[in-house]
């Protein structure tokens, strides 16, 4: 539960008023503990959801207002009920587009995709109930890791949380996000290497199966994982994770086409794991991330917040 919460219900779920509603004459329109069906669903938790109760009549109720049926019974509702409170996306600090727009590669018809960080309150994080370790609206592209949580990943050299550190399109950076921007160095280590290499390898693997099995592969997503590679080689040779794509544009471009064969593509894709055992043999990156920094980072920002 904690992992969905913030995302619009759809219609159709069951719910339970917490709160009693009158109308102006001071008649009673939904009792507290009703159970009602969301009817109508808003765009975000901010607006109200049209709530159809068993006679037939319609309501308006806030996020708040009202328990997902299934959670009051089986007691998740009090959780439930101190999240409600928070709208967590008005504790997001940091805002940034990735994906096909961030790397040149978009076309009319491509998603904007929005990632980042959120830094809830202190109060909240330190209570029984927690937060959840993103915040995740599919229906607008948008994905927002915890502060920690997006540490570890970009501890872990994980590709999506490195390109946000690093993409150019930011919208929002509140002063805590700005001074992780200033020492997003630490993040970048030989474990590059491993990750990046691992994660192609591994996918480049199922392609050859759907190939053989389908007769097809999913050639947008290859065109992502040889430019995958060709970022990991860059941030092993310079330091830098390279976000916008510019020489091999047209290159990547012809594989999302399908203008290139599967023979032609897989040939580029072996001799660039060439290259990247090269960087990967000269690099000056450490063997490791700086944990110390990220953890003294963290503790700072977990600091700041008990002072909100």
């Amino acid at each position: 539960m904690s992992d969905t919460y913030s995302l619009i219900l759809p219609v159709g779920t069951q719910v339970v008023s917490r709160v009693e509603l009158r109308n102006t004459r001071g008649e009673i329109t939904c009792l507290k503990g009703a159970v009602g069906t969301i009817a109508e669903a808003p765009t975000d938790n901010s607006h109200s959801y049209q709530i159809r109760l068993p006679d037939g009549k319609e309501v308006n109720l806030k996020r708040h207002e009202f328990s997902i049926r299934k959670h009051f019974q089986d007691g998740k509702a009090t959780f439930e009920e101190v999240l409600a409170d928070y709208n967590l996306y008005n504790a997001v600090i940091y805002k940034c587009i990735v994906g096909s727009r961030a790397y040149g590669l978009d076309r009319a018809d491509s998603d904007t995709d929005r990632r980042g960080i959120y830094l809830p309150p202190a109060n909240l994080h330190w209570s029984l109930y927690g937060v959840p370790e993103q915040l995740e609206n599919n229906d607008t592209q948008e994905c927002y890791w915890e502060l920690q949580k997006f540490l570890i990943l970009a501890l872990k050299a994980n590709p999506n949380v490195l390109e946000c550190l690093y993409t150019p399109l930011v919208e929002i950076a509140n002063p805590i996000a700005e001074e992780l921007l200033s020492i997003r160095e630490i993040f970048l280590s030989k474990l590059v290497y491993q990750t990046y290499n691992s994660y192609v390898l591994s996918q480049f693997k199922k392609m050859e199966q759907d190939l053989r099995t389908k007769g097809e592969i999913r050639w947008k997503h290859a065109m992502h994982l040889i430019r995958l590679l060709l970022s990991g080689i860059q941030v092993l040779e310079s330091g830098f994770v390279p976000i916008k794509v510019e020489s091999h544009r047209d290159e990547l471009i012809a594989i999302r086409e399908e203008t290139i064969s599967w023979e032609e593509m897989n040939a580029w894709r072996l001799s660039l794991h060439e290259k990247f055992d090269r960087a990967f043999s000269q690099t000056s990156l450490p063997e490791r991330p700086n944990y110390e920094k990220a953890n003294d980072f963290l503790i700072a920002a977990r600091r700041e917040m008990s002072n909100e």
